[in-house]
């Protein structure tokens, strides 16, 4: 199903506002392990979220998988013959699993299973922070994508080319598991390692690019980055 720019960036929001924990006070130092959408760091990934549905001792039942496909990514995230820049989690008969990638077994369960365009979410995804956070880092992205829309001249900024969203569905008990502690985001954002893309470019306190104050030059770049036709 594709979406619209307004309904990537509430999607982008809501998976942001059900994953993070209610506070940052307290968090534990949790070592970098990689680049957004690097294979290390999206085993890292996939393990946490796995832990914490299992941690939850969730009903035998339970049947949810999550799903992050990114899109376009920078060619070093598929090294080595890797085929997609994702990672996975879920709970099937009683087991939880997740790790990099993307496996159907996991795609083919009612869930969360988006695939957004890397370089519009990587730098910010690194950011720690609250709900109040969260708020602002949706509202600095609208300002963002605003600023793309004015320079291009058009509101459809990618075409059939950008994101897209398969499955958006939250149970309650999935909800609470994914939250605990500092909430899953937050642990995701301490494992992640800063992307060279993004050196010297604007950015807001929640890490979101300024398009509005870069140089020509990096307005030109980002957008390449962001795989949108000028």
């Amino acid at each position: 199903m594709r979406h619209s720019l307004t309904e990537s960036v509430k999607n982008s929001n809501l998976t942001r506002c059900v994953m993070n924990g209610s506070g940052i006070n307290g968090m534990t130092e949790i070592e970098k392990v990689g680049e957004f959408g690097s294979a290390d760091w999206c085993e890292a990934c996939g393990k946490a979220g796995a832990k914490m549905l299992q941690d939850a001792n969730l009903p035998f039942e339970t049947t949810w998988g999550f799903s992050e496909t990114y899109l376009y990514p920078p060619e070093r995230m598929l090294a080595e013959g890797r085929k997609l820049s994702a990672f996975h989690f879920m709970i099937k008969d009683g087991v939880c699993s997740g790790g990099d990638g993307a496996p159907e077994e996991c795609l083919s369960l009612d869930g969360f299973h988006v695939s957004p365009v890397w370089g519009s979410i990587c730098n910010q995804s690194r950011a720690i922070y609250d709900a109040e956070g969260q708020k602002q880092r949706g509202a600095d992205e609208k300002v963002m994508y605003q600023d793309i829309m004015n320079y291009l001249g058009r509101k459809d900024i990618w075409g059939e080319k950008g994101g897209s969203a398969k499955s958006m569905s939250w149970p309650p008990v999935i909800v609470a598991a994914v939250t605990v502690g500092q909430g899953f985001h937050n642990i995701a954002a301490s494992m992640q390692a800063p992307s060279p893309e993004y050196d010297g470019l604007p950015v807001t306190e929640m890490l979101v690019p300024v398009f509005s104050q870069m140089t020509e030059a990096q307005k030109i770049s980002f957008l390449d980055l962001l795989a949108i036709d000028r």
